[in-house]
């Protein structure tokens, strides 16, 4: 499937839940965050259904995010569900890793190939500062469980900015010197209560990491998404680093994303396009749903504008928590 200015769009990231009981200072505006009604949320019946109709139009990669995704009920059995639909050969999981480590297991047996777990410092007093909870133990043994389970990759996702106490974000590197994980840099990206951080750039992280490992020697690998991977001698992982502000990679975006209460985002940036959740409790028809999922993903926008937001643009302006990551 294609859109309007010839990219392949076949990633689905699919956020199943607003919840989480970590309050991330990048992701969740304060404390007293409010959660969707459960009647809000998608059922794992309309889920499936649309994974289905974006199947048959040629999206082969599934994501399930949040919120924090474990934290729905039931959620082994939905991923079991959704990656047996025909077409969909990738299943991963985004996760903050502090229920990960009793349902691993379950989580690969039910086909889901990868996971990315959320972690940004390994200082706990840190850990508790930026999330809001003491729990950074529960992550690291979730990490460790994970990789137990034989998922093809488990990947740790650190977002950075520059007025994000996290200490020296490149001491996260040392997770993948003893263990077969990647450790992935993100930018901080300005959505949401997101826009108060400067990101950390590639070339300053990827500076502090040389000085302190060694030369980073380019993979040659990329994976479902953007980010551009490197080995370090002497680690059994790699380093990755995804750097949509400094480093835009639209041109080569596969990707849109259905919020937890069934809207379609065809770019981060922007509000959404489609309401996907009035269309199935409309009695929409599969062919009426496919056409406007087809329409939407056409339209999808060229670019983001994070750098220079263009005036009168349907700018997003909800946290991530209510997005999706």
């Amino acid at each position: 499937m294609r859109d309007q200015y010839g990219r392949e769009v076949d990633y689905l990231r699919l956020s199943v839940t607003d919840r989480c009981g970590f309050r991330c200072r990048y992701c969740v505006s304060g404390s007293g965050a409010s959660f969707l009604p459960e009647g809000d949320l998608l059922t794992d019946g309309e889920l499936e259904r649309v994974v289905r109709a974006a199947a048959s139009l040629g999206v082969t990669r599934l994501k399930l995010t949040g919120g924090e995704p474990l934290a729905r009920p039931g959620l082994a059995a939905l991923a079991a569900r959704l990656g047996a639909v025909p077409g969909i050969r990738s299943l991963t999981l985004t996760t903050n890793g502090a229920a990960l480590a009793p349902v691993a297991r379950d989580l690969r047996a039910a086909g889901v190939r990868e996971v990315n777990i959320s972690l940004d410092t390994l200082d706990r007093a840190r850990f508790r500062a930026l999330t809001g909870v003491d729990a950074l133990e529960r992550v690291l043994a979730g990490l460790d469980a994970a990789v137990e389970a034989g998922f093809d990759r488990v990947k740790v996702n650190c977002v950075t900015g520059e007025d994000l106490d996290q200490g020296d974000p490149a001491a996260l590197a040392e997770l993948a010197r003893a263990r077969a994980v990647d450790v992935r840099y993100i930018e901080s990206m300005p959505i949401g209560c997101g826009r108060t951080f400067r990101p950390v750039t590639r070339a300053a992280l990827a500076r502090r990491l040389a000085e302190r490992y060694g030369p980073l020697i380019p993979a040659g690998e990329r994976g479902n998404g953007p980010a551009e991977y490197y080995r370090i001698h002497g680690f059994a992982g790699r380093i990755g680093f995804i750097s949509a502000v400094s480093e835009p990679f639209c041109t080569g975006c596969n990707r849109v994303r259905l919020t937890p209460d069934g809207q379609l985002k065809p770019c981060l940036q922007y509000r959404p396009t489609l309401d996907v959740r009035a269309l199935l409790r409309g009695r929409a028809a599969d062919g009426e749903l496919c056409a406007a999922l087809r329409e939407a993903i056409w339209q999808k926008p060229r670019a983001h504008c994070f750098a220079q937001p263009a005036a009168g643009e349907r700018l997003e302006d909800r946290p991530m928590s209510a997005i999706g990551g």
